[in-house]
């Protein structure tokens, strides 16, 4: 078959690799119809390279047709749509039964006391092949797999593998008060979908977006968000004093931060990560494990930004083990913190009875670029580099 493959930094390439085939009775073969590009992705590209493995099958956000499934795969059959969430869980330990199958017991990966396994993401995480791809393995998928309707094209439902879900916990971990202010910082297509989320569901007077690329800026604004443009203030307490006059002086009641590790204005974060990709992968990993620091100029500024008492949710990804942060400001405005993978079968329940023709979160036109599989290699520079208005990339074998 024909898959995306990591060959190092700034290298991916679309290559022949063997097909999958069913190792576990738990396992299922998925023949991809769309899958997503995301900006997790791009932290492969650049950013967590010591974790890499030259022709790593990439992706997260697949869905497609089943083709075939272990004899202990009950509840979809060949034949059947399904999309397929990002995160490998089992559904009967302890913390998928408590809603966190991000924890998954089963899939935890011990070697490196991290979460439960994800798709195409690292050996940090299991090492298992992606959906960027033709086919794809799906280990537990007894579980994992959700069945979708016929009819409606892969763009209705292929964002419930982690854009939906993860924008949906955004904004659940926010707890915005009712009639509260929200602002979201970065407004790729998580922050963007967040903003969505939070204006149907009702609870926010007010959504707030920050960003600087004028394509995500227009969206944002077109959705109805109050949007400021980072390129419009010499720097962030500027930015911060015009959001407070705003708001009484106050702040925001909640942050999204959905911008994560690789945000603009870390100039010492940037030089470090880019430092430690030039190093042997053994070494650089042993380092990034140890004291590898993260560019934190998006969750400053969500610090700075939200009123005391407020809370910080974390939806971009932060990989730093040394990373310096400003506790005795988070102590004094005595902040609430929350943040981690999204546990997608958690909140699928809640966002599957939106993907209606009334199209409320407005996926089906959520994409702004679909290419076939093999133009990914240009698909990732297009959308590191965020050109031809590039916010949200599909692809299709």
């Amino acid at each position: 078959m024909r898959a995306v493959t990591w060959q190092g930094r700034h290298d991916v390439r679309v290559e022949t690799v063997p097909d999958p085939i069913i190792k576990e009775p738990t396992d299922a073969i998925i023949r991809i119809t769309t899958t997503g590009l995301c900006g997790s992705d791009l932290h492969l590209y650049e950013v967590l390279t010591p974790f890499m493995t030259p022709g790593d099958i990439l992706g997260h956000e697949p869905m497609g047709i089943v083709e075939e499934t272990g004899p202990e795969v009950t509840q979809i059959k060949p034949g059947d749509r399904v999309v397929v969430p990002f995160q490998i869980a089992c559904g009967h330990c302890w913390m998928c039964r408590t809603g966190l199958p991000t924890q998954c017991e089963t899939t935890q990966v011990a070697e490196h006391g991290t979460g439960a396994e994800l798709f195409g993401y690292t050996k940090l995480y299991g090492a298992v092949a992606g959906g960027q791809a033709e086919y794809l393995r799906v280990p537990q998928a007894q579980y994992g797999p959700i069945k979708v309707p016929e009819g409606v094209h892969d763009d209705r439902y292929v964002y419930l593998s982690d854009v939906l879900p993860t924008a949906w916990q955004a904004v659940e971990y926010a707890e915005v008060p009712r009639g509260g202010t929200l602002a979201v910082l970065g407004l790729g297509p998580i922050g963007i979908m967040a903003c969505r989320v939070a204006k149907v569901q009702g609870l926010a007077d007010r959504v707030i977006g920050v960003d600087l690329v004028p394509e995500r800026l227009r969206r944002a604004r077109a959705d109805g968000v109050e949007v400021h443009d980072l390129n419009d203030y010499s720097g962030q307490e500027e930015l911060v004093e015009a959001i407070l006059s705003t708001t009484g002086g106050r702040g925001p009641d909640a942050v999204i931060d959905a911008v994560g590790t690789e945000a603009h204005g870390s100039p010492l974060g940037r030089t470090a990560q880019r430092a430690t990709g030039l190093l042997p992968r053994d070494w650089a990993a042993k380092l990034t494990e140890k004291a590898g620091v993260d560019r934190l100029a998006a969750l400053r500024l969500a610090i700075a930004l939200v009123r005391r008492g407020g809370t910080i949710s974390l939806s971009g990804i932060y990989g730093g083990m040394a990373d310096p942060l400003p506790l005795m400001t988070m102590f004094d405005k005595q902040l609430e913190l929350r943040m981690g993978q999204a546990n997608v079968r958690r909140w699928a329940d809640d966002i599957f009875p939106l993907l209606t023709d009334d199209d409320p979160l407005g996926v089906d036109g959520f994409a702004t670029h679909r290419v076939p599989l093999e133009e990914a290699p240009r698909a990732y520079e297009m959308f590191q580099h965020k050109e031809d208005g590039a916010i949200k990339v599909l692809m299709r074998p």
